[in-house]
């Protein structure tokens, strides 16, 4: 019954912005913490982003702090993830993810994969001149 999918990913040149979404049903966003994990060829996958419940706060990735920023619309049931001044190295599969439990705070230096029991089918970022 829960599901999240995520859109807006696509191809742009480096420097451009790019926002995607992750439109969750089958439970109540305001509630979990959620996060944006990517995933590049060859690479493990890795958290970006993170939005904490039910306060809100968010945090980043040491690579992508200061050109991303994540939110949520409760009554939307949708999280976002703004990019902007993207780079190559940016390109990745992204991925919204929730975890089986609510108000479970994660910190983004900690946070794995495996703490996230739902996941969507992944939206493609390519960064290339």
């Amino acid at each position: 019954q829960v599901q999240l999918v995520e859109s807006g990913g696509g191809l742009v040149q480096p420097g451009e912005s790019l926002r995607l979404s992750c439109a969750a049903s089958g439970f109540t966003v305001a509630y979990y913490t959620i996060a944006w994990f990517r995933q590049a060829p060859g690479k493990e996958r890795e958290a970006v982003s993170v939005i904490n419940a039910p306060d809100g706060s968010t945090q980043y990735a040491a690579s992508v702090k200061g050109r991303f920023t994540i939110s949520r619309d409760n009554a939307k049931s949708t999280i976002y993830l703004q990019m902007n001044s993207l780079k190559p190295e940016d390109t990745a599969v992204y991925y919204c993810a929730a975890p089986a439990a609510p108000r479970v705070p994660f910190q983004i230096a900690t946070m794995t994969a495996r703490d996230y029991n739902y996941w969507g089918q992944g939206t493609q970022v390519t960064v290339s001149s």
